[in-house]
């Protein structure tokens, strides 16, 4: 099996397109992108269209992990709301096919700002989509979850309290090493839980910059990717996930703002961005945001010790970027007891 089309059996999706997506037609080619730490992800070309296939990566798997199957119902609710998305084409739950579940999708035809910074665009263009940025996160925590039936997508009850309790088993599982911080944040966002205040929404649970892709040429979004993560819960977790980048150091690693002269690049501070949401959504503002915040790293922190240990167990989609990843847990874990205690 080539690299460009490593853990794909190409003949089988193939003839799989070929019997299920009307108007597919070979010869086909695939390409897997370098992101996607998760789920692999393939460009598939043809002569006539291009598609984008998910899935599962192969190998044994935590429990709930890898949704396929959520991220393309979701995708499909979302169709013809406010929330830009690729089109759905089709889902393949038969593992026997490729070895996991699958699903393709449209393929968008834009661009892919990797880190907020931006290099190389003018400050309006800065400003212009992160405001986009800004406007499509409140439309999707604007979403009438009953109208486009994913009411269900998500079960009831407080949801930092379910989030805390199931990053914390999967950090557990996943863990190689004790790491103090990680364990002093885990008790301290539990005692620390604020009450449950009725908010009920989707959550996209990893909304940043990256994962969204833009027209070329312009600043208007085409269509917001990778929901494996999202769920009905709390809207101040995807917002909070955003300040959480910004707060990392700049460059391909840490893709943030920390020390950025955000004003000469025209970026807004953290302050001017959560002011525009509330606007957004007509509230007034966001107590203890700092809890908000510090699950948040909570968070990226399980998940990057998951991808870690996927790659010391051979299962990564990038091993190299993996092991690296793996490094920064307790620096997240640090950063998270900092901005609860800040």
């Amino acid at each position: 099996m080539s690299d460009t089309t490593q853990s794909l059996d190409l003949s089988a999706v193939d003839a799989y397109l070929r019997d299920h997506l009307p108007g597919y037609a070979g010869p086909l080619e695939a390409r897997k992108f370098d992101v996607g730490q998760s789920n692999p992800t393939f460009l598939l070309k043809t002569p006539a269209q291009n598609y984008v296939l998910r899935r599962k990566p192969p190998g044994v798997l935590l429990k709930s992990a890898h949704a396929v199957d959520r991220e393309f119902r979701v995708q499909s609710a979302l169709a013809g709301t406010d929330v830009p998305v690729p089109r759905m084409y089709l889902l393949c739950e038969d593992d026997t096919v490729i070895g996991s579940a699958f699903y393709v999708m449209e393929h968008l035809d834009g661009r892919n700002f990797y880190e907020p910074t931006m290099e190389g665009e003018t400050n309006a263009t800065r400003t212009a989509v992160i405001d986009e940025m800004n406007r499509v996160l409140a439309a999707l925590h604007s979403v009438d979850i009953d109208a486009v039936g994913l009411s269900d997508y998500g079960p009831p009850g407080n949801y930092f309290e379910r989030q805390l309790s199931r990053w914390t088993k999967q950090y557990r599982a996943s863990e190689t090493d004790t790491i103090a911080d990680m364990d002093a944040l885990i008790e301290a966002l539990g005692q620390e839980m604020p009450e449950d205040d009725g908010q009920r929404t989707l959550v996209h649970g990893d909304y940043r910059i990256d994962n969204m892709m833009f027209e070329k040429g312009g600043t208007r979004c085409l269509g917001v990717l990778d929901w494996e993560l999202s769920t009905i819960g709390h809207p101040y977790a995807d917002l909070a996930a955003v300040i959480m980048q910004w707060q990392m150091p700049p460059g391909k690693e840490g893709r943030g703002l920390a020390g950025v002269d955000r004003a000469a690049l025209g970026l807004p501070t953290d302050a001017e961005f959560i002011a525009a949401y509330c606007a957004r959504r007509g509230i007034g503002g966001i107590d203890r945001f700092g809890f908000y915040l510090a699950f948040n790293f909570f968070r990226m922190a399980a998940i990057i010790q998951g991808v870690y240990k996927r790659a010391l167990d051979g299962n990564a989609s990038n091993p190299e970027r993996a092991r690296r990843l793996g490094q920064y847990v307790g620096v997240f874990a640090q950063n998270g007891l900092r901005a609860l205690r800040g």
